[in-house]
């Protein structure tokens, strides 16, 4: 008998309205990012050590910080266990497997967390709003996504959705930023000025897409992120709220001897260096 599709009675909280205090000092973010890094490192060796299989995938507003969060959850920790998945636009023969083929490998195997830098979800997104399917496509994908997720979670995945949240103006901003600072023009792309004009047609997306997928065993968690600080905080604690890890045991180790030279003479180097302007 087929298991019945159970969703989330009342949808994702709405998200809050962005922080009246201002912008969060450097100095405070850095003091909180260094705590916060520590307990996703005990995450790490917790998951390493269990052979736990966790899955988070990133969606949200084009410029919404989706790489900035991903890099702070990554900064500390080991790129064998924190595994970040940022598929190009799929190729021909991609176009022709069944939508979630190419998808499937990236999943975690045991002892890994595979972070998604958007996800399958791209279908009920910027291919829904773009013209990259058809609805009949879309509305496929939002029926059978449920499913695909429960199979996931029931084969032991901890699987963590998260929608990056932006309001309009802090997105204009951040695009006129891509414009004019040459650090960020990678970031700006012909398809970033086009989503632009269909803000109201990337909300009735994200609205029908979470009607239909927010579900009991994979719900959506909605982040504010006007100020990128506030968000990747808040982002990474309840993150770490998701994972039931157990804090590391400090170290008890004394560095040993090294060894004695033995006659060895250091070399000079002298001609190999590279300048040093700074």
């Amino acid at each position: 008998m087929a298991t019945k599709k159970k969703h989330a009675k009342d949808g994702p909280e709405p998200a809050p309205e962005p922080d009246a205090s201002g912008p969060m000092k450097g100095k405070e973010y850095r003091a909180e990012l260094a705590r916060l890094e520590a307990e996703l490192v005990a995450m790490q060796e917790w998951v390493k050590g269990t052979g736990a299989k966790v899955c988070v995938l990133f969606e949200g507003r084009d410029t919404a910080g989706k790489g900035g969060t991903i890099k702070a959850i990554t900064g500390r920790v080991s790129p064998r266990v924190f595994r970040v998945i940022a598929l190009p636009a799929p190729t021909e023969r991609e176009k022709s497997q069944m939508f979630f083929q190419r998808y499937v490998p990236h999943l975690p195997a045991g002892g890994e967390v595979v972070i998604f830098d958007r996800s399958w979800y791209n279908r009920a997104g910027v291919e829904r709003v773009m013209g990259y399917c058809t609805p009949e496509q879309t509305d496929r994908f939002l029926h059978t996504v449920p499913d695909v997720e429960r199979a996931i979670v029931e084969s032991g995945t901890i699987l963590v959705k998260y929608w990056l949240e932006v309001g309009q103006d802090e997105q204009t901003r951040r695009l006129e930023s891509r414009i004019t600072d040459p650090r960020k023009v990678w970031k700006l792309s012909a398809m970033d000025l086009k989503s632009y004009t269909r803000w109201y047609d990337y909300s009735r997306a994200r609205d029908e897409m979470f009607a239909a997928t927010h579900t009991g065993w994979a719900p959506w968690y909605v982040v504010r992120t006007d100020d990128k600080k506030r968000g990747r905080l808040n982002l990474i604690t309840h993150f770490l709220g998701q994972v039931p890890y157990e804090p590391v045991k400090p170290l008890d180790v004394t560095l040993p001897k090294r060894q004695k030279p033995g006659g060895y003479v250091e070399t000079d180097l002298a001609g190999r260096y590279i300048p040093t302007p700074f």
